[in-house]
């Protein structure tokens, strides 16, 4: 375990340059992460009340925009 945690902090938090975009990095990671579960989560929950799921209905003529 210490082997592995000093092969940790020297890779990536030694140098105040490479933590630094550890951390961006992470943050995005976790960014993009959250918002495509929320996406699903609220497309679950909204199912067939959305207009992505009733466009068929009000729209003529296929997936043509004007």
């Amino acid at each position: 375990m210490a082997g592995a945690t000093r092969s940790l902090y020297t890779a990536l938090f030694k140098n105040n340059y490479s933590m630094l975009a550890f951390v961006f990095g992470a943050g995005f990671a976790f960014e993009v992460g959250f918002n495509s579960l929320a996406d699903k989560y609220w497309d679950h929950l909204n199912k067939g009340r959305q207009w992505k799921d009733i466009r068929a209905r009000y729209v003529e003529g296929g997936d043509d925009e004007e």
